[in-house]
């Protein structure tokens, strides 16, 4: 109860706030000052924040079974049997996602203050960021799939403006056009899979579509289903093959790649698949396919990462290769694992971004690692803030990334087999390689810069503390119960998640279920009796999941000491260059990012760019410009003709009587 009312029918005022912070800098911010546009901008996020955190006190206090609650505004569209309610939906993993979207969004709105306060668009900014969290609330509060459609495109919206906010420099207009276009790709098969979904369930209500699927549709129609609705997340959330706008979405503010990295826009595609798993249940090809996209899409990107020099760039493919990890938990069984590392890297992923945007500023804009070097001495509260971030990411155990990156390898290894887990535990290394590259060229070494440093003032520096905070301690929600923890994350999903996550202490091995037969006993909470796990097929998992972690921990360890003797140690630091020229095809192929660009351009782009000149010069300009042209000079030259033969003289206008009347003597 919050001032005599209860705290869950104010709901609707978690997205509502925000949306009153951006109209009011959108209509009076330029008027207002910056301090005005500060206080309202950051203070409607704080204010959504701390109504999240009531709201979930609240929530915690209802027995599991009560936690699913839906808030109908009013009924918005209604057609026959068609119905579209303007409705909200509460349950623990939409709980879950607005407590992190509104809690990292209000630091890096705080960062922002510090970050863009000399930039003479001060409030159009403060509106779209303001704008990015209303869509990105509305999202993942939806109760329908239309509402979660107006915010899934208002997400893509505000990242288009955001991406192209300094859209005086080209590249920055551009990449936000292509981050636009490419991601259209994904919605328009997203849109056909929620009218597919109208078809066979005669509703968009999550409700009626989640409760029961397996009665309405078979798993070939789920199937369908399944594959549209994960073509727009593959989209929004780059996987392979659209997953080439992300990099470009640098041209963004710093503060704005941190926000669509870690709290909106790209964590969105991995909520939409989490929030239809009862539908991708019904197809187990749907969720090999997701997993699979999931694996190459995070192999790829970090390989990427290990070699480019651009510190935004460098996180932008780790983003890309850490969402893979989140499809491969999703694809493999393991959705809570996949929430959960969503969280621990909206954690660890802002404070990275927000720490390389405090050396940017500090550099004046210098964003080429190669330019940077013993910058610890000069900015010492990013250099360890920006250590615990990438602590954290790598995996290091103790730090929230190795909480959550376990639980996705243990399910690899259960559901996916020893190829797929070994490849994982690669990508997983590489992370911490491609971040201590980051921090050994960039806060040590000599210095290989010359200018006067732009120190970051405390109103960034306080996000940055607090998000390191997050970062350290963030996994300990999800413990799991070999280490003894109760693993309270996925305890709480499981409401959304049926229960059966890869993360407790027995685990399915290859195609065996957990359907229990008549008369036998049911497992609960993960224990069964060793006998009857042996003939159902499967495996007591305490000491598998202790070597496992084992082997995870040394992989990343492994990762930061080679980034070590590359970058730090005398003897090392030429390996690099020998390796780009020894390994010349190689290093090529991942300087230009597989050529996934290239091959675009050369399939698609240019032949588009070719087909629309024919088109303009064949067409346009030779067919329908001559027509239109050919038509308005006729009619000009008649009318310079008839003018001639009006001259006011009465023996003319007689001898042309006179000229009529013999016409029609003779034709007659």
């Amino acid at each position: 109860m919050v001032a005599g009312y209860p705290v869950l029918d104010l709901l609707w005022l978690v997205p509502a706030i925000p949306l009153f912070g951006a109209i009011f800098n959108c209509l009076l911010g330029s008027r207002a000052g910056n301090f005005m546009v500060s206080v309202v901008g950051c203070g409607s996020i704080g204010l959504s924040l701390v109504l999240s955190l009531y709201i979930f006190k609240a929530f915690l206090g209802l027995p599991p079974e009560e936690r699913h609650i839906e808030l109908c505004l009013f009924q918005w569209i209604t057609s026959g049997t068609f119905q579209a309610p303007l409705d909200l939906l509460l349950d623990p993993l939409s709980m879950v996602m607005i407590t992190m979207v509104s809690g990292v969004s209000f630091l890096i709105h705080v960062y922002s203050v510090g970050y863009m306060e000399n930039d003479k668009c001060f409030a159009r900014y403060f509106f779209y960021l303001n704008l990015f969290v209303f869509f990105m609330l509305t999202l993942v509060l939806a109760g329908n799939f239309l509402v979660l459609y107006i915010g899934w495109e208002g997400v893509g919206l505000c990242s288009y403006l955001l991406i192209s906010f300094w859209y005086d420099r080209r590249s920055a207009a551009e990449a936000g056009l292509k981050a636009f276009v490419v991601t259209r790709f994904g919605d328009f098969f997203f849109a056909l899979g929620i009218m597919l979904v109208f078809v066979q369930f005669g509703t968009i209500r999550f409700h009626g579509v989640f409760e029961n699927p397996a009665e309405v549709i078979d798993s070939s129609m789920a199937m369908w289903i399944a594959l549209l609705i994960f073509a727009g997340a593959v989209g929004k959330s780059a996987q392979i093959p659209l997953h080439t706008w992300l990099p470009d979405a640098m041209e963004a503010p710093t503060p704005v790649s941190a926000l669509i990295h870690a709290a909106t826009m790209v964590t969105a595609g991995v909520y939409l698949v989490a929030r239809c798993y009862p539908l991708f249940e019904l197809s187990p090809f749907s969720l090999q396919v997701v997993g699979l996209i999931g694996l190459l899409t995070a192999f790829v990107s970090a390989t990427v990462a290990l070699v480019h020099t651009d510190i935004k760039r460098i996180l932008a493919y780790s983003t890309v290769s850490q969402l893979g990890h989140m499809f491969l938990a999703l694809g493999m069984g393991a959705p809570a694992a996949a929430i959960f590392h969503l969280l621990t890297h909206a954690f660890a992923k802002a404070l990275l971004f927000l720490g390389s945007g405090a050396v940017i500023h500090a550099l004046h804009d210098e964003m080429d690692i190669r330019k940077m070097g013993g910058l610890r001495r000069y900015i010492p509260a990013t250099f360890f803030t920006f250590t615990i971030g990438a602590l954290a990411m790598s995996g290091i155990p103790g730090l929230a990334g190795f909480f959550s990156k376990d639980a996705i390898l243990h399910a690899t290894f259960v559901n996916g087999g020893f190829l797929m887990w070994a490849l994982i535990v690669i990508t997983a290394s590489m992370t911490g390689f491609y971040t201590f590259r980051i921090i050994f060229m960039a806060f040590f070494g000599e210095k290989r810069w010359d200018m006067h440093l732009h120190y970051p003032g405390k109103v960034m520096i306080l996000p940055l503390v607090l998000l390191a905070l997050l970062a350290a301690a963030g996994g300990y929600m999800g413990v799991p119960h070999v280490l003894g923890g109760a693993d309270h994350i996925s305890n709480f999903l499981a409401p959304n998640f049926g229960g059966a996550e890869t993360h407790g202490t027995v685990e399915p091995l290859g195609e065996a279920t957990a359907e229990v037969a008549e008369g036998e006993t049911a497992v609960v909470e993960g224990e069964m009796p060793e006998a009857a796990a042996e003939a159902k097929g499967y495996i007591p998992a305490i000491e598998p999941e202790m070597l496992l972690m084992l082997v995870s921990a040394v992989m990343a360890f492994g990762g930061i000491g080679l980034a070590f003797y590359f970058y730090v140690v005398p003897g090392g630091k030429g390996v690099p260059t020998r390796l780009s020229e020894n390994l010349g095809a190689a290093y090529s192929l991942l300087t230009n990012a597989w050529y996934f660009d290239n091959v675009y351009k050369a399939v698609f782009v240019d032949p588009y760019m070719k087909l629309s000149g024919f088109f303009w010069m064949a067409v346009d300009t030779a067919v329908i410009d001559s027509v239109v042209r050919g038509a308005a000079g006729s009619i000009l030259g008649g009318g310079r003709i008839l003018p001639s033969l009006q001259l006011g003289l009465v023996r003319w206008y007689a001898t042309v009587m006179v000229l009529g009347a013999i016409v029609i003597i003779l034709y007659i």
